[in-house]
């Protein structure tokens, strides 16, 4: 924060930092977003964007690496939900279609859901950045047993070794093979299923740990 303050140039966006993140934001990056990578590249708090009418927005947190642009925002209930009048919800539904339209991905985060389900948040932070980083893996599996969690941490959703063998262009008895390696392993985890029909999922607690 302090190394971004001394560089900003922009004075509207450099008096924002100075005012320290938001309790959702930093709960966001204690709780979830530090857990999972380790550091905090490419990360942009208050990041300011143009708005169809020559106006400021400032995003909670731009995520830059390369040619993505990413934004992730801290849905707080109050503010999002509960106390929203008409005026400010047809404002959130303009700002959010504008930066899709210039190319942003958009990740909106509840804060109950940080406080409530951070498995559950950091399951979604692995997906969203397995679309476009890539991440290192045990230095002890195999091409294709590392293909196999990087696949499982680029989805949120439980999946099959059918699926599972389609990406990796493998027979589904392959397969089975390698999710019952992972599994004993720890990397993955029986979401569901009996022994013939099992779906599969990360372990995530065994992705931090590496």
């Amino acid at each position: 924060m302090q190394k971004q303050i001394e560089l900003e140039k922009n004075h509207r966006r450099r008096e924002l930092l100075q005012k320290g993140l938001s309790h959702g934001t930093v709960e966001l990056l204690r709780l979830i977003w530090y857990p999972v990578v380790g550091n905090f590249d490419h990360l942009y708090p208050e990041w300011e964007v143009r708005d169809y009418n020559g106006g400021y927005r400032y995003l909670d947190l731009a995520f830059l690496p390369g040619d993505v642009k990413a934004d992730i925002e801290v849905q707080d209930y109050r503010s999002h939900a509960r106390d929203l009048d008409t005026h400010r919800f047809k404002d959130l539904c303009r700002r959010q279609s504008l930066l899709s339209l210039d190319d942003w991905i958009y990740l909106p985060i509840a804060y109950l859901s940080i406080r409530d389900e951070p498995e559950f948040c950091r399951q979604l932070v692995l997906s969203f950045l397995g679309k476009f980083v890539t991440f290192d893996v045990d230095s002890r599996l195999n091409c294709l047993e590392a293909e196999a969690v990087r696949f499982a941490r680029r989805l949120l959703r439980p999946f099959t070794p059918k699926e599972l063998a389609s990406h990796l262009r493998v027979t589904d008895r392959y397969a089975r093979q390698l999710l019952h390696g992972l599994v004993e392993g720890q990397y993955l985890l029986v979401s569901g299923g009996k022994k013939r029909y099992r779906s599969y999922q990360l372990n995530v607690g065994k992705s931090l740990r590496n």
